[in-house]
């Protein structure tokens, strides 16, 4: 995932909310650690 980290929370958040899915979902889904959507969405 590249581009502006306001972006890619966005789209992580997004995404977590609309397939009810876990951090673990999203992370396999976009190719990074679970740490990095952590810190995303939470920061």
């Amino acid at each position: 995932m590249k581009g502006n980290i306001e972006e890619r929370a966005c789209q992580l958040a997004l995404y977590i909310i609309e397939n009810r899915t876990t951090v673990r979902g999203a992370a396999r889904k976009f190719g990074i650690s679970k740490s990095t959507v952590h810190m995303e969405v939470i920061n």
